[in-house]
């Protein structure tokens, strides 16, 4: 997923503007960023990276002191979960990478790793070069901070799928860390946002949608993926969910404590979960492109999105509705993150298994 906040420059600058960077890292303190796993990553700004740590129920902030300006360089590496598997000391098949998210200064590329499987699997996070050069990201006497997510799923010996989904997506913008997951609450699926430097943490908003395919209002499917992105000069959530409803909800609803419904702009088709999604722009238009676990990678135009009627009838099953989208043929695209203007990172799995980081034209 991404340092998933892929906004057009224009929307960056008038919308989502962020204070002077010094802030940030001088809030972070050195010692060790004790991860109990590492999954969604996201960067913010001066080379901190988010990371989403759904068995510790806490997002950290590290410091990559990764802030030398690079220019976007294709980067290709064929079985580069062998590689990482080959560094790591173990086999591919023990090996999980989570995420992907650019460095937007240097173009380095960051991965999320499990090393091992199950709840013993140890958090990795690794730096990609355009070189093709792989190297750890030390988490020991490393400047970080954490927040802590106090109405998480229950957690402990064996984590819970609920817990395995506290944090299902994660973005930053206008000094906000906006993290998308599952409480412990009866409506437990929350879309949160959390102010860096932290201080506090709420309990989020509870969101609820109508899913048309399965005809009926859901509390407790999580947000799969989002972007930040400003709709008619307000700032929004553009959330994707499982099987496949693309949701918006205003940002200026989401108040700790209260329960919202987002507006269901389209049905992108059952049986699929989409797996990460950008914004970008091109041709002066901006685009959506979005993975999906068996519905390829999807192409949709941004325009407009506030013209769609609310979907709040039920539809068949395999029906698609709302937005308008075009299919790829990009393969078994798993990960993707902007690289640059015009280019994009993608994390593609072939029928081998062999996991591939290859670098194309944004469509």
């Amino acid at each position: 997923m991404r340092s998933h906040t892929i906004l057009s420059v224009l929307c960056i600058v008038a919308l989502f503007a962020v204070p002077a960077s010094a802030q940030y890292t001088d809030s972070l303190q050195t010692g060790n960023a004790e991860l109990q796993s590492a999954g969604i990553l996201t960067f913010g700004p001066d080379g901190v990276l988010f990371v989403g740590d759904s068995m510790g129920a806490a997002i950290y902030a590290i410091d990559t002191e990764d802030r030398t300006a690079g220019a976007a360089e294709r980067v290709d590496i064929q079985g580069i979960n062998m590689q990482v598997a080959a560094m790591l000391g173990t086999a591919p098949d023990q090996i999980l990478i989570n995420d992907m998210a650019v460095n937007p200064i240097s173009k380095n590329v960051y991965l999320s790793v499990s090393r091992g499987t199950g709840p013993d699997a140890i958090p990795v996070i690794l730096r990609v070069t355009a070189s093709g050069s792989i190297d750890e990201l030390s988490l020991d006497n490393v400047a970080h901070s954490k927040v802590m997510l106090g109405n998480a799923p229950a957690g402990g010996g064996q984590p819970s799928r609920a817990r395995l989904q506290t944090i299902t997506d994660l973005a930053f913008a206008d000094g906000k860390v906006f993290i998308a997951g599952l409480s412990n609450e009866e409506f437990s699926s929350k879309l949160r946002s959390i102010p860096f430097p932290f201080e506090n943490v709420n309990d989020g908003t509870s969101v609820e949608i109508f899913h048309g395919n399965h005809g009926r209002l859901e509390t407790n499917s999580p947000v799969r993926t989002f972007v930040p992105y400003t709709i008619d000069n307000e700032p929004h959530i553009l959330a994707a969910y499982t099987c496949t409803p693309l949701v918006t909800f205003p940002v200026a609803d989401l108040q700790p404590g209260q329960k919202i419904l987002g507006h269901t702009i389209a049905e992108l088709g059952s049986g699929n979960r989409p797996l990460d999604m950008i914004i970008y722009s091109k041709g002066g238009s901006d685009h959506i492109l979005m993975s999906n676990s068996s519905r390829g990678v999807m192409k949709m135009s941004a325009a407009g999105l506030n013209d769609y009627d609310h979907i709040g009838a039920p539809l068949r099953s395999s029906a698609t509705a709302g937005v308008p989208y075009e299919t790829l043929d990009l393969g078994r695209v798993e990960q993707l993150d902007q690289l640059g203007a015009g280019l994009a990172l993608i994390l593609t799995r072939e029928g081998s298994g062999s996991v591939n980081l290859q670098t194309i034209a944004l469509p």
